[in-house]
């Protein structure tokens, strides 16, 4: 495996504050946390670690902007041009803040500069131009009346995002939220936080009035649980683990609000024999091994038919041992850091756990030689029993299971026994077998000959303990609304039955 080290690019620690009401602003309790460079374990940064006051500043300053109706008042085209000039700010600032996302979570630079920026604009752009026309519907009804449904915004939502996708995660949860007439408090999760508050202080340029989009930054749980549970907030987005995920419904239940909940997966790759093996083997390369594996749809289970298993795994592992691994600053880095060295040893555990348990490594599973620092691992792969743990449980990183199957039933079962339903993909040159073995899958996204396409228009969610509810496309936007029926009396003459029942 050929290891990539160079110059580490240094940059000046900056402290990074609150977004409350418009303004940039620090913790009441004047208290911050460092930010690591999970390459170099170094400290680039100090961020703000608020507490519950501030979290009750925040809510106040979307729910007074929400009250007012300033932002709710206008039109979505009204609203386009704040989300539109949004999009243009992340693309005038794209370097920087992509710069800012490799130094806090790991991402390499091609990904953070190729994916991460542009998708996040992208997405401002694609829900500024939004149809009104949609929010409104007449309905047909047999009485003599004009029935209407009218999508109304939900109020304050609170936003909580992962650390994999910061920027684009910002993206998905603001910009659908913002554009329906709701006013935003987002926490972040605390790494890869610096690149969200940068860009929260880029935002004040848009103009967007005051206290309708806040970012609030914290490392307790007690004051994240705070925001979740607010009586001020109308409706919670989360994205994260399946085990917090269960604690937001708790927390969220006391006020009984609305959640969105995009939770863990353990996602299948199904590649049947009669496949261009050159397609999937690119195809399932990134599927596990795109940003070190973080990704909830990272499909970390591989299915292989049996007649081409031998051959198809065997030049797998040649391509997985080929990956540079380095510095994720530097441009030529195939494979970076995990997010912290914290969840490096946490992924290595559950590798070295396995491997006591009888599962067989076919290529990494340790730490790369030369990488005294940095909280790398080299991306592995495993051969091991379906209903073990590591087959089981999200990894969250650079971890292949591969097994063999025989027939289109037998994958079909092994692929959907597994407490998740987030994603799949199935690889095959048959399109009439990928429709059917589609429809079979247990899954919110099913990819057919190719993984990981988002596409704003397209929503996007789990079945089972992945979650529910949808973000992006018109899903998506329905999710931040909520329906009003508008009944209206047509009876000739103006007296309907009800009118002269008593």
């Amino acid at each position: 495996m050929e290891r990539h080290k160079k110059e580490i690019m240094t940059v000046a620690s900056k402290q990074f504050d609150l977004f409350v009401g418009g303004a940039i602003q620090p913790p009441a309790d004047g208290k911050y946390y460092d930010v690591i460079n999970p390459s170099t374990e170094e400290v680039f940064a100090k961020v703000a670690d608020c507490g519950c006051a501030d979290i009750d500043q925040a809510v106040a300053a979307a729910r007074k902007a929400f009250d007012a109706g300033v932002w709710s008042g206008m039109s979505i085209a009204e609203r386009g041009i704040y989300l539109k000039k949004i999009a243009s700010l992340i693309r005038k600032n794209a370097k920087e803040l992509a710069e800012l996302e490799t130094l806090g979570v790991g991402k390499t630079s091609k990904h953070a500069t190729l994916i991460d920026i542009p998708s996040a604009a992208e997405t401002f752009e694609y829900f500024s131009s939004i149809d009104e026309e949609f929010l409104k519907s007449e309905n047909k009804v047999t009485a003599p009346v004009k029935s209407l449904t009218a999508h109304e915004p939900r109020g304050v939502v609170a936003s909580i995002s992962a650390w994999n996708y910061p920027l684009i995660f910002f993206a998905w949860k603001v910009a659908p939220a913002l554009i329906m007439g709701n006013t935003v408090v987002l926490k972040p999760a605390p790494v890869g936080s610096a690149a969200i508050l940068r860009l929260a202080e880029i935002i004040q340029e848009s103009g967007l009035p005051n206290g309708v989009l806040n970012v609030v930054t914290t490392t307790h749980n007690d004051v994240a649980g705070h925001l979740v549970a607010h009586r001020d907030v109308d409706m919670v987005s989360f994205t994260g683990g399946t085990s917090t995920g269960t604690k937001v419904m708790e927390a969220a239940a006391q006020t009984t609000k609305k959640v969105i909940l995009e939770l863990g997966g353990k996602s299948p790759a199904i590649v049947f024999a009669d496949v261009d093996q050159e397609v999937a083997l690119g195809g399932i390369l990134s599927s596990i091994f795109i940003n070190q594996g973080q990704m909830c749809t990272a499909c970390s289970r591989l299915f292989v038919e049996e007649s081409i298993y031998e051959s198809f795994v065997r030049e797998l592992v040649k391509r997985t041992r080929a990956l540079t691994i380095g510095d994720a600053t530097q441009a030529t880095t195939e494979f970076g850091p995990l997010a912290s060295v914290l969840h490096r040893d946490r992924v290595l555990n559950m590798v070295n756990e396995a491997v006591a348990g009888g599962t067989k490594v076919l290529c990494g599973g340790k730490v790369p030689e030369g990488f005294p620092k940095g909280a790398f691992i080299e991306p592995t792969i495993l051969e091991a029993d379906s209903k073990s743990t590591i087959a089981q449980e999200e990894v969250f990183g650079p971890v292949l299971c591969v097994f063999k199957f025989q027939s289109e039933e037998e994958v079909v079962k092994e692929a959907n026994d597994t407490q998740y339903g987030l994603a799949a993909s199935i690889w095959t040159k048959d399109l009439d077998k990928a429709n059917r073995v589609a429809k079979k899958i247990e899954a919110g996204t099913v990819w057919v000959n190719t993984y990981g396409n988002f596409n704003n228009e397209v929503g996007v969610g789990g079945f089972k303990r992945s979650g529910f509810g949808r973000e992006l496309g018109v899903e998506g936007l329905l999710e931040y609304t909520q329906s009003k029926h508008i009944c209206i009396d047509q009876t000739p003459g103006g007296r309907p039955l009800e009118a002269s029942w008593f």
